[in-house]
C-alpha cells in the first residue's frame, strides 16, 4: 500500500497492535451448536470498542494432507495447484468449471479500520490478487481426478457465480452479469461477454462476491448482492440494490429486488421437494462471539429479512440510526441458524444417487470465522430436509481444515456434485478441489 504522504506514528503502530489484539476480545458463552437450528440460543449483544479478532492464519496443506471425511466417506484431491478457487459448477457433460477469484483491489487510505481489515484478510489467506478466470477441469478416464485443465474464460472482474441456460453461459462479475455463447465440450471461450445487467459495485464494494442461479424455466436469473457495510455505517444511500437477491429478466436484463434485508447472501439452490429458492446468509459482526448466527433460509418474493435494522427477526440493532419500525415489524425469521460467524458460503441440495444419505438435504461450505472465540465453521455440513423443510441437526461432512494450534490448512467455499454424484468442494486456501465419495466407490 502506498499513501501520498508520510503516515503518522499512530498509524505505523496499527500493524503490531492488530495482531496483539488477536489475544483479546469476547469469548463464546454458550454450548457448542446451541446457536444452530430453527430456534437457536440468542444471547444479549456484547459490544466493545475493539471487536474480537481470532484469526486462523493460512498455512496450506502439507504433502499428503487432506480433510477428514465423515464415516463411510472418502476424500481425495480432484485438482490441485489452483489459484484461490472460490466456486465450482458442473456442466451437463461432466466438465467442472472452477472460478478462481478474489476481491478487486481497493485502497485502504488512512482509515485504521480498513488497514486492520486488510491485514486480517492477508493473514487469513484472503488477500491474494484475483486470477479473474474460470478454469475447466475434465476427468477423462473417470478415476475421480481431473487429468485435463484449460483456461476456459479469462480477463474477468472478480467473478463468482456461474449459470448455464441452454447454449448461454452466464457469469457474475463483481459489477455485472455477462452472457457468453457455449457449446457442449468447449474447452475455451474467447469471444467477449455481452452485459446482461449491472450489479452494484463501486469504490467500496464491501461484499464483492455476486452469485447467480437460473430459474427452472430459464427465463430469470437470481443474483446475490451483499451489503456495502457491516450495519449501514456508510449510509443507506450506498446500499441501493444491496443486501438483497435481485431478479433479472434473461430476455431484457430488467432487474428488480426479489428479497431484501439479507446482509450477505451467497449460495443459492432450489429445494427439490418444495421447488423453492433457498440461500445461505452471512450476518453482521461486532456483537460478540455468539451473535449473530449465519443462516439458511427459504426466500420469499418481496420478503424482508431484517438487515440492517434488526437481526434474526425483530431483534433491534440499536447501532442503526435512524431505525425503520415498519420494516422491522415484517422482518422474516430465518428458517435455520448455522452458527455465529461460520461464514457459510456454499450451498447445494443433493439430488444424486452416490450419497443417498444426503438426498434432498442441504450441503453447506463454511469458510470459517475470523472474529469469534473459539473458531467456528471451517467445515462442510449437511442439514437434513423432509417435505421441503429442515428436519434435524446439522451433521459434519468434511472437517479437519484447522490445525490443533488454530492455523488453517484450508477453507471450504463452493460445493457441487460432479457427474457421478460425488461432492466437490472448493478450498481457496489449500488451492484444491476436494472430491468426497462413498467409501469403496469411484
Amino acid at each position: 500500500m502506498s499513501v501520498p504522504h508520510r503516515p503518522s506514528l499512530a498509524l505505523l503502530a496499527i500493524a503490531p497492535l492488530a495482531f496483539s489484539l488477536t489475544a483479546c476480545g469476547d469469548t463464546s458463552r454458550i454450548e457448542a451448536r446451541a446457536d444452530e437450528g430453527p430456534q437457536p440460543q440468542l444471547v444479549e449483544p456484547k459490544k466493545s470498542l475493539i471487536p474480537t479478532l481470532n484469526i486462523a492464519p493460512a498455512r496450506g496443506w502439507a504433502e499428503g494432507g487432506k480433510p477428514v471425511a465423515a464415516a463411510g466417506l472418502e476424500v481425495h484431491a480432484f485438482a490441485t495447484g489452483l489459484d484461490h478457487p472460490r466456486w465450482v459448477h458442473t456442466l451437463p457433460n461432466g466438465d467442472v468449471l472452477v472460478v478462481e477469484s478474489n476481491g478487486p483491489k481497493r485502497a485502504a487510505g488512512l482509515n485504521p479500520r480498513k488497514i486492520v481489515q486488510n491485514m486480517v484478510m492477508k493473514r487469513a489467506g484472503s488477500a491474494t490478487e484475483s486470477a479473474n478466470r474460470i478454469t475447466l477441469l475434465r476427468d477423462v478416464d473417470g478415476d475421480g481426478e481431473a487429468e485435463t485443465r484449460s483456461e476456459f474464460l479469462t480477463g474477468l472482474n472478480s467473478p463468482f457465480g456461474v449459470a448455464l441456460i441452454g447454449n448461454d453461459l452466464y457469469v457474475a462479475n463483481t459489477d455485472a452479469v455477462l452472457r457468453f455463447p457455449y457449446t457442449t465440450g468447449q474447452m475455451r471461450i474467447t469471444v467477449p461477454g455481452q452485459k446482461l445487467a449491472a450489479l452494484p459495485a463501486g469504490e467500496v464494494n464491501h461484499h464483492w462476491t455476486k452469485n447467480i442461479i437460473a430459474s427452472e424455466d430459464g427465463t430469470k436469473i437470481y443474483a446475490t448482492t451483499g451489503s456495502n457495510s457491516n450495519v449501514a455505517e456508510n449510509g443507506m444511500e450506498n446500499e441501493v440494490n444491496r443486501a438483497a437477491i435481485l431478479e433479472i429478466d434473461v430476455a431484457s436484463g430488467a432487474t428488480r429486488v426479489f428479497a431484501s434485508g439479507l446482509r450477505n447472501p451467497n449460495g443459492m439452490a432450489w429445494q427439490p421437494q418444495s421447488r423453492q429458492l433457498w440461500t445461505v446468509v452471512n450476518e453482521r459482526d461486532e456483537l460478540g462471539s455468539d451473535l449473530v448466527p449465519d443462516y439458511l433460509t427459504s426466500v420469499q418474493d418481496g420478503g424482508f429479512y431484517g438487515w440492517p435494522y434488526s437481526w434474526f427477526g425483530q431483534h433491534i440493532d440499536d447501532r442503526v440510526d435512524p431505525q425503520n419500525p415498519e420494516l422491522v415489524a415484517r422482518a422474516i425469521v430465518p428458517d435455520y441458524a448455522l452458527g455465529a460467524h461460520t461464514a457459510s458460503l456454499g450451498l447445494m441440495f443433493y439430488t444424486a444417487d452416490l450419497l443417498p444419505q444426503y438426498r434432498n438435504g442441504a450441503i453447506i461450505g463454511q469458510h470459517g470465522s475470523w472474529n469469534r472465540k473459539p473458531h467456528s465453521g471451517y467445515k462442510v455440513v449437511y442439514v437434513p430436509f423432509e417435505n421441503g423443510k429442515p428436519s434435524g441437526p446439522s451433521q459434519d461432512v468434511l472437517t479437519g481444515f484447522l490445525s490443533e494450534d488454530g492455523e488453517a490448512y484450508g477453507r471450504p467455499v463452493g460445493v457441487t456434485a460432479d457427474g457421478k454424484g460425488a461432492l466437490l468442494v472448493a478450498d481457496d486456501v489449500g488451492n484444491v478441489i476436494w472430491r468426497v465419495k462413498a467409501a469403496g466407490t469411484k
